[in-house]
């Protein structure tokens, strides 16, 4: 007897009335007219059934607590930062348990579950990451929640830097950040991200570091990241963050950098909300995106993923813990709409997050975890374009929450009683 059958389901692949087994928290089938008995049956009814959302980049630390001490006015990244050093002597661990725990139930709602999370050691009170450690705890039975000890300040530019990051991961921090562009200097940048991959070779953890969040195309430490990756074995186990300052490369210099990243196995993360929001605010006209260069990554073979960055915190006032939106935005900015572009932006809120990440058995097929989502659209496309309902969220089996269908009843002469919102019907020839 299974646990769990859904029936009449699409899948992201573009397979259509298939049915999805599940037994002891575990896909056991997938294929299409599945009749076997089982103690809930769910008929999808031609809808999408999706892998979980995952968000790749997070700070969970700052999140909610935008306005506090006050807000960002000039809407910049340093100015941001300079917030954020106001508000870190005022921080209190309960509150920012609860803020983050209050983030983590706007995630599982909208089917994000798993995020991975920067969260700043630069104080040597560690009081972020032993709160988030105990975040990590209350939510695991419904989130993959992965941290990265994130030296905001600069692990070489801030008194005893090194010493507090490492002191996180002695704590049970899973991830080894960075942010070699902040570094007083390009030199010490590149010496910041040499010595923190050697620090990750050493103790078998994988690499996260913001790279070149900078319109300044002089930035170019993911170069250092990709050769440091090589040189150390690290292959597969290496994400760069932002990657901004490729917006604003030469198209020569690029052409070098992506066959480096792609030979390196080093992943890439966009941020597509925040990063047109912070960067090309030094510009008047033209105005750049700031957005690093997805497609060409893509097409190189890298694989590039997208995360939400921030959520009412004092880089960016907005959000909702909603990945479709972060994916509806990435195509827009990036240009993707065709629909092998679109379909990439789906996966950049997926499976790509999902690889970099790490995630074990993840995905729709026998063996994987059922964690998943049933959206209110037909397929990927249709997902993003209407930033989908999510009508039913399972972790390993289990219903985590249900969303009723987003609908409107009319009351239009002649048309009274119609509704509008739901997925549009195919076009017919």
């Amino acid at each position: 007897m299974l646990d769990l059958l859904i029936t009449h389901a699409s899948l992201p692949d573009g397979r259509t009335d298939m049915s999805v087994a599940v037994a002891g928290g575990r896909i056991t089938e997938v294929g299409p007219g599945l009749n076997l008995p089982a103690h809930e049956t769910v008929d999808a009814g031609g809808l999408l059934l999706s892998p979980h959302f995952c968000d790749p980049h997070f700070h969970m630390d700052a999140t909610l607590s935008y306005g506090l001490p006050r807000v960002n006015q000039s809407g910049t990244l340093l100015e941001g930062i300079a917030l954020w050093g106001e508000l870190k002597p005022l921080l209190k661990a309960e509150a920012l348990i609860e803020r983050a725990l209050a983030y983590c139930d706007w995630a599982v709602a909208r089917g994000l579950l798993a995020i991975r999370t920067h969260v700043d050691t630069s104080d040597p009170s560690l009081l972020a990451v032993d709160a988030l450690l105990e975040v990590r705890r209350q939510v695991a039975p419904y989130i993959d929640l992965q941290l990265v000890a994130f030296p905001q300040d600069g692990v070489l530019r801030t008194q005893g830097g090194m010493a507090s990051l490492t002191r996180a991961l002695e704590k049970g921090v899973d991830v080894v950040g960075g942010i070699p562009h902040f570094e007083r200097t390009m030199a010490e940048g590149a010496a910041s991200v040499k010595l923190l991959c050697e620090l990750a070779a050493e103790r078998g953890l994988r690499v996260d570091m913001h790279c070149d969040e900078s319109d300044d195309p002089l930035s170019r430490h993911i170069e250092t990241l990709a050769f440091e990756t090589q040189r150390l074995g690290l292959q597969g186990r290496v994400t760069g963050s932002h990657c901004t300052s490729m917006h604003s490369m030469d198209n020569y210099y690029v052409s070098k950098l992506l066959p480096l990243i792609a030979e390196a196995g080093v992943s890439v993360i966009a941020n597509p909300l925040i990063n047109i929001t912070l960067q090309g605010r030094h510009d008047s006209y033209p105005r750049r995106r700031g957005m690093t260069r997805v497609p060409e990554l893509l097409a190189a073979g890298v694989n590039v993923a997208f995360g939400h960055d921030c959520v009412m915190d004092p880089w960016y006032g907005m959000g909702s813990g909603d990945m479709l939106e972060v994916a509806h935005m990435g195509l827009h900015v990036a240009q993707m709409t065709s629909q092998q572009g679109i379909g990439q932006c789906f996966e950049a809120v997926t499976t790509h997050a999902a690889r970099l990440m790490g995630l074990q058995r993840y995905g729709i097929a026998p063996g994987c975890d059922a964690s998943f989502v049933l959206l209110q659209a037909r397929d990927a496309v249709e997902a993003i374009r209407l930033r989908a309902t999510r009508l039913k969220v399972w972790r390993q089996g289990r219903l985590l929450a249900q969303t009723p269908a987003a609908t409107a009843q009319l009351q239009l002469p002649g048309r009274a009683g119609s509704t509008a919102f739901m997925p549009a019907r195919p076009a017919q020839p």
